[in-house]
């Protein structure tokens, strides 16, 4: 069975292409290389044996849509991954944010509502909670109102979803995931932003390389036990096949409801300054860091219970926060060319 993955050389797409390959789907993947590399594609099939298939494309463009799925007409499972990511990015430049986020889905759905049973795995985030009120945070959390762009095109991607697997044949399941870290333990995939990385991990990394003079840490002052961001770290493999898991849950039928949530973290919750000392643990490299102001659309505090996934999935987050830093630190050193 041939399942699409859209933005599938990005960090989590490509770690789930390997997942897909690995259970013996047939993968296309889909992707505008804006913030990925061809190279991808020849770590997929390092690690796997099997290159996916690959169509260089912007979902942006509806045209291009519309032929992608006239070329592979057999297609009815979609993973959702291509959307712009960044929460500081998406404050600054909104517009680009809706483009690319909420077009390209609607795009996609307009194609598999003309099938008679179609597979939608959404790619959400932890973001759509805002800074909810209680920790862990569960799926029946209010969804709060957005405190970033980015996290607002998550919320209407959501209830898009919601709106059309009542009038058509598709099921989905929307995977609100907490924050993705490390890379495949063979090093052949990994990730790797382009220009400066508005996540925490590859900023430590490139950080411990030389690449940047110094890591930012932006605010001391929350009020938690050590004045800095407490986020819920998971190691992308783990999220990946979160994914598989869920694609094979619709194939299979055993979805009880049209469209269903699951919270996919580890449950834990990890500052700043404790993953700064958890690297420095784990790679014997001393990290420079600054304490700069608080970033803007940031919350406090953000960490799953991951119970219904665990009990209805049957998934749960396998790798330690020290396993996932030292695989990061070895795709770093590796790309590097100083492994």
């Amino acid at each position: 069975m041939k399942i699409l993955v859209t933005g599938g050389l990005g960090f989590i797409g490509s770690h789930t292409v390997v997942e897909l390959q690995s259970k013996g789907f047939d993968v296309v993947v889909v992707d505008n290389l804006s913030n990925s590399s061809p190279e991808v594609l020849k770590g997929i099939e390092n690690i796997t044996g099997k290159q996916p298939f690959f169509e260089n494309i912007d979902l942006r463009d509806k045209s291009a849509v519309q032929n992608l799925f006239k070329k592979y007409s057999d297609i009815n499972s979609v993973i959702h991954f291509a959307a712009s990511k960044a929460v500081g990015e998406s404050v600054e430049n909104p517009l680009l944010y809706y483009e690319n986020n909420i077009s390209t889905l609607v795009y996609l759905l307009q194609e598999l509502q003309a099938k008679k049973e179609a597979h939608f795995i959404f790619s959400s985030s932890c973001t759509v909670y805002g800074q909810a009120e209680t920790m862990p945070i569960t799926e029946d959390a209010p969804v709060q109102l957005a405190m970033s762009p980015y996290g607002n095109t998550k919320q209407i991607g959501e209830e898009i979803i919601s709106d059309v697997v009542k009038v058509t044949g598709i099921h989905s399941i929307l995977l609100r995931y907490f924050n993705p870290i490390g890379a495949h333990p063979s090093a052949e995939i990994g990730e790797l932003p382009i220009g400066v990385p508005q996540n925490l991990v590859p900023f430590i990394t490139q950080t411990a390389m030389g690449l940047r003079k110094e890591l930012s840490v932006f605010g001391n002052d929350y009020p938690t036990p050590d004045g800095t961001a407490i986020r819920d770290y998971i190691h992308v493999v783990d999220l990946a096949k979160a994914h598989v898991v869920a694609v094979q849950r619709l194939i299979g039928k055993n979805n009880l409801s049209k469209v269903e949530t699951f919270n996919v973290g580890t449950g834990k919750g990890s500052s700043v300054l404790e993953m700064i000392t958890a690297f420095e643990k784990v790679s014997g490299q001393k990290l420079p860091y600054r304490i700069v102001d608080r970033r803007g659309g940031d919350v406090m505090e953000a960490y799953a219970n991951t119970a219904k996934a665990n009990s209805v999935l049957g998934w749960n987050a396998e790798s330690s926060l020290e396993e996932a830093l030292a695989s990061a630190w070895k795709w770093e050193q590796k790309i590097r060319n100083k492994a």
